[in-house]
């Protein structure tokens, strides 16, 4: 039968990815869902090979009642994420915008903010980490620590997390501050000159023009945030499930289970995030 061609075009189309749709298939769908059906049995290995028995929710009952560690460390790590990513995203936007101006040696500045997106990898920053290595600066020497440190607990927490984390915290910013020069540079020049003609000043136009026209961005840098920081191999989920793989009593089960109760709270995570910051039905 012959083929027209925009059918023989789309065939053509399927035919060059279908090798990442078989890698996909293969190597990220297959080990996805076969470690949701891993959770919910136990497994046992035998010289006949791997047997099954179901159990159902026994794996996740047993994470949030017999298990001492892993509610800490689950609620520790959610914790962690959220008030990482906003501090990330104001840190990010500053930079942005102070690198989007135009100064001497502005190339220079972008590449030195980015340049720990090139050198520090994942088992560079895990080391460095493991090693107290990240903490270049001892914040409880300044005054300002020592103040909030005096504060109320709920009230002290959030900023001295900032204070401890400072380090971290520059370290995940460089992915994010080239989305929002990427925005920022997306913006015509002379609306701000109109708005500088009619008596607006830089607080103004920040809450006015610019916030509202990198909020688009502003919700991709949110979501890539929560996802590089709820994969960062170091973070306590994660150290617990690679280490749960090889339990004698429950190998991989338990583990699997884990992995789906970290996943799931990181969806929702994410979406409260997209609730948050999705663009109005207006302003697309």
């Amino acid at each position: 039968m012959r083929l027209s061609k925009g059918k023989r075009k789309a065939l053509t189309g399927y035919l060059y990815i279908m090798p990442w749709i078989i890698g996909f298939a293969v190597f990220t769908a297959y080990p996805f869902f076969y470690s949701l059906y891993l959770s919910f049995f136990d497994l046992d290995f035998t010289v006949f090979g791997i047997s099954s028995t179901f159990a159902g929710l026994k794996h996740y009952l047993y994470a949030f009642r017999v298990d001492t560690n892993f509610p800490i460390q689950f609620w520790n790590t959610l914790l962690s994420v959220g008030l990482s990513t906003p501090l990330i995203l104001i840190f990010s936007l500053v930079a942005a915008i102070l690198l989007n101006n135009k100064l001497k040696a502005r190339s220079f500045f972008r590449l030195l903010y980015f340049l720990p997106v090139v050198i520090i990898s994942g088992p560079v920053i895990s080391e460095l980490v493991v090693n107290n290595a990240a903490q270049i600066v001892d914040p409880r020497r300044y005054f300002i620590y020592n103040f909030f440190a005096a504060l109320p607990g709920t009230v002290s927490y959030p900023f001295l997390y900032m204070f401890n984390n400072l380090i971290l915290i520059l370290w995940f910013s460089g992915v994010q501050i080239i989305f929002f020069l990427a925005g920022l540079q997306k913006i015509n020049g002379s609306i701000y000159e109109a708005a500088k003609i009619d008596g607006a000043n830089s607080w103004i136009i920040f809450w006015k023009m610019t916030l509202p026209l990198v909020k688009p961005f502003l919700l991709v840098n949110a979501i890539y945030t929560i996802v590089d920081l709820a994969s960062f191999a170091n973070n306590p989920v994660n150290t617990s499930i690679t280490q749960r793989m090889f339990d004698v009593d429950k190998p991989y089960s338990y583990s699997a289970a884990l992995s789906w109760i970290y996943f799931v709270s990181i969806m929702v995570l994410i979406g409260v995030t997209f609730l948050l910051l999705r663009p109005k039905e207006g302003t697309r």
